[in-house]
């Protein structure tokens, strides 16, 4: 209120409303420009937020990919030395029958494998076939988590 007076004073009454519009034009400029500064400091703390995430995803993308990676030389290796003893063990017999297989041709046939007894499963689903019943006579390998407790441990052949 004291303002407006001593602006009434100074400035007179002719040229108050003039003035009086311009300050409020730069005020308002001056709000915009600080609205903007903050969502542009906003923005750049979301992005740093962003790039850290990236970066974290990133390493633990590698470490998930350098631990699959010693799984899978491993898994290869156990396949090689598997396909080796099993090589030389059949070069041992009377008949000379070798295997050539490699691990990768191994892990192949074990897929397809797992592909077929997974679509013969999901088959059996969706026919709506239930598992033939157990019989007693056979050995328990405790596999089947259905399977008694008492269930014996051999054939009675």
């Amino acid at each position: 209120m004291i303002i407006a007076i001593v602006g009434l004073v100074v400035i007179g009454p002719e040229r108050l409303p003039k003035v009086a519009r311009t300050v409020g034009h730069m005020l308002g400029r001056l709000q915009r420009y600080v609205g903007d500064v903050k969502s542009d400091i906003q923005r750049e703390m979301h992005l740093e937020d962003l790039k850290k995430l990236q970066k974290e995803m990133t390493d633990s993308a590698r470490d998930l990919e350098s631990g699959l990676r010693g799984q899978a030389a491993a898994v290869q290796a156990d396949l090689d030395s598997t396909a080796k003893s099993v090589n030389s063990a059949v070069a041992g017999e009377t008949t000379p029958k070798a295997i050539d297989m490699t691990a990768a041709d191994a892990e192949a046939a074990l897929k397809d494998a797992e592909r077929a007894i997974a679509q013969t499963v999901a088959d059996d689903i969706a026919a709506g076939h239930t598992p033939p019943p157990r019989d007693d006579n056979q050995m328990a390998l405790g596999l089947d988590n259905a399977a008694p407790a008492d269930a014996p441990k051999e054939s009675k052949a």
